[in-house]
């Protein structure tokens, strides 16, 4: 990656643009104020603070690594979890083969900062968008992008806006995980439909198949599997048909973040083909993990004997009112916390430097502002207290907070991670 780039990410001046943030820092750089190593609960802080566990990031890091090599898998997290540069360096020094992207504008963030392989989840049909990948491709010998295809008339659509482009676009053929399932194509005889619609485009080449196994109606083991070989099965049945002649390895890729064990076991099986394949797996959300949605469908749940990821994300609010004994308000809310699988969980409570858990406190309600939290008999709750929170769903928590703090166990704040959504 752009290591000129990420320094400058450093360079940047904390201000009032950065929620959290101590306000005797503005005008530091944010490297300044990281090499300061403050304290996140004694050094000027705010409420609420978004924090990163400094320790359990690198751990669930590593832990992806080493499952990915064990079960000889290429990995290309998906990205727009994040949307990090520093988190995407951070995956590709951990052996990550690329980043996975979903829409343009995210595309020109990972480019920015030197990103070389990209994995584009969808169909791209945008002229202006396809015009720009072009001349990156042009510029960059070293830079390679794969991106869905899922119907013939995107197939034109993406001819049009590349005609005479200097190199092609490398494509492969999205299978829809079933009827009533997001985007892909739904039966093999359509895929093949659309292998040879790109067959006749100069500008397009087709590289493999692909798809999201997390789309699986009504998802169980027996259905994700039979998905996963009817995936297998399309990647053979093109590469017969001839479809993968011109590239050097044939991809093959799934993969989110609640059946990567499936997409494991059933990519084991993969016959020999034509061209070495690219077993590529694009699951993004182990970096931070959660306490809500993905702790519960973690594969790591069903195979223990693998490891297991730890939530790396705790959302710091404090007690602004306590009118009665069974209710209390902190003051963060939709602004602040993933609320669209799960709500918070209220964890610890910390009080004068003493951390203890969080009894009898439950998050009931998110206001703009405020989390509604019940408070039982046993819950030990005062105005000024501050408590953590742990948050569900990765994807929807990174993108409320433009900088983060990485915090040690003991508070001590080690670096920030920007983000840009």
């Amino acid at each position: 990656m752009g290591t000129e780039a990420l320094a400058r990410l450093a360079e940047e001046r904390v201000d009032h643009r950065f929620k959290g943030f101590p306000p005797d820092a503005d005008g530091l750089t944010v490297g300044e104020l990281a090499a300061q190593r403050r304290n996140l609960f004694t050094g000027g802080f705010a409420t609420p603070v978004l924090a990163l566990s400094a320790e359990r990031l690198e751990h669930n890091l590593k832990l992806m690594e080493t499952y990915a090599t064990r079960h000889g898998l290429a990995f290309a997290p998906h990205g727009k979890t994040t949307m990090a540069p520093q988190l995407f360096q951070r995956q590709i020094e951990h052996g990550a083969w690329g980043i996975t992207l979903a829409v343009p504008h995210q595309v020109r963030v990972a480019r920015a900062f030197g990103v070389e392989r990209v994995f584009l989840a969808n169909e791209l049909v945008d002229a202006a968008a396809l015009r720009w990948i072009a001349a990156e491709l042009a510029a960059d010998p070293a830079f390679r992008l794969l991106c869905y295809v899922d119907s013939v008339r995107g197939v034109e659509l993406m001819g049009a806006a590349l005609a005479g482009a200097a190199r092609p676009v490398d494509v492969v053929v999205e299978l829809a995980a079933g009827e009533g399932a997001r985007t892909g194509v739904r039966t093999e005889a359509e895929c093949a439909a659309v292998a040879d619609a790109v067959a006749a485009v100069p500008e397009l080449r087709l590289a493999g198949v692909a798809g999201y196994e997390g789309e699986v109606p009504q998802a169980t083991p027996e259905r994700v599997h039979a998905w996963l070989r009817r995936l297998v099965a399309l990647a053979v049945d093109l590469d017969k048909a001839g479809h993968f002649g011109g590239v050097d390895e044939i991809v093959v890729s799934a993969g989110g973040s609640a059946w990567f064990d499936a997409v494991a076991e059933v990519f084991a099986e993969i016959p020999e083909l034509s061209s070495p394949v690219l077993k590529l797996l694009r699951s993004g959300a182990y970096i931070s993990h959660d306490d809500g949605h993905y702790r519960r469908l973690t594969p790591f749940n069903r195979i223990p004997e693998e490891g297991a990821l730890e939530p790396a994300f705790r959302l710091w609010t404090q007690v602004v009112s306590r009118p009665s004994a069974e209710q209390a308000f902190v003051n963060a809310g939709k602004r602040d916390a993933a609320y669209d699988l799960d709500l918070p969980v209220a964890q610890v409570v910390r009080r004068d430097g003493v951390e203890r858990p969080a009894t009898g406190i439950e998050v009931t309600a998110l206001s703009d502002q405020h989390a509604w939290l019940r408070t039982g008999p046993e819950a030990d709750l005062e105005v000024g207290d501050w408590v953590g929170l742990g948050l569900s769903h990765p994807c929807t928590s990174f993108d409320k907070w433009p900088l983060i703090p990485v915090a040690e166990a003991d508070g001590t704040v080690v670096d920030c991670v920007r983000t840009f959504f």
